[in-house]
This record gives structure tokens, C-alpha cells and sequence, in this order.
């Protein structure tokens, strides 16, 4: 397992299309993928579990990801959303 922890810029965090963005992008990856937020482990690869986590701007979590292509989906993960998510 790799992690990491980052901050979300996006002004409307992981909602709607900044999260279909971050699901779409996840599942070209062979490993799970997981975000921790407020110590709750989310599934990063189910439009529905990110939007119901109401991660808004500002919030810091932390990205897990185990299994094949671990390394290369957590690269992915962070860049995404250090870079706004599409939005900036």
C-alpha cells in the first residue's frame, strides 16, 4: 500500500463533475483505491461513495491505494487533485 495526504483546491470539492473526474480516472488503474476523510475509509472508485463524503474545498485527506499499478494511481490521484480537479 502507498499513500499519501493532500488538500483539496477545488472550490466545489469532490461533487459532481470534479468527482466523475477523479472515478473515471481511477478506474484505468488495476488497485484499489481508497480516500481517508475525517478517518473514514471511502471507496475512490464509486461516483456515488465520493459524493456522498461531501468533501468540500479545503479539506485534507489522505490517498490509499493497494495492489497492481499502486504507485502509478497514487502519481495520478494526487496530481489530479493538486491540480483543481478541471475546474481551475
Amino acid at each position: 500500500m502507498v499513500s499519501a495526504k493532500t488538500k483539496v483546491i477545488n472550490p466545489q470539492g469532490l461533487h459532481m463533475r470534479p468527482a466523475q473526474l477523479f472515478v473515471t480516472e481511477m478506474n484505468k488503474y488495476q488497485s484499489e483505491v481508497s480516500i481517508v476523510f475525517n478517518g473514514k475509509p471511502i471507496n475512490a472508485k464509486s461516483i456515488m461513495n465520493l459524493m456522498a463524503s461531501c468533501i468540500k474545498q479545503g479539506s485534507e485527506i489522505e490517498i490509499q491505494c493497494t495492489g497492481e499499478q499502486e504507485s502509478e494511481a497514487l502519481a495520478a490521484a494526487v496530481k489530479l487533485v493538486e491540480s483543481g480537479l478541471g475546474d481551475m
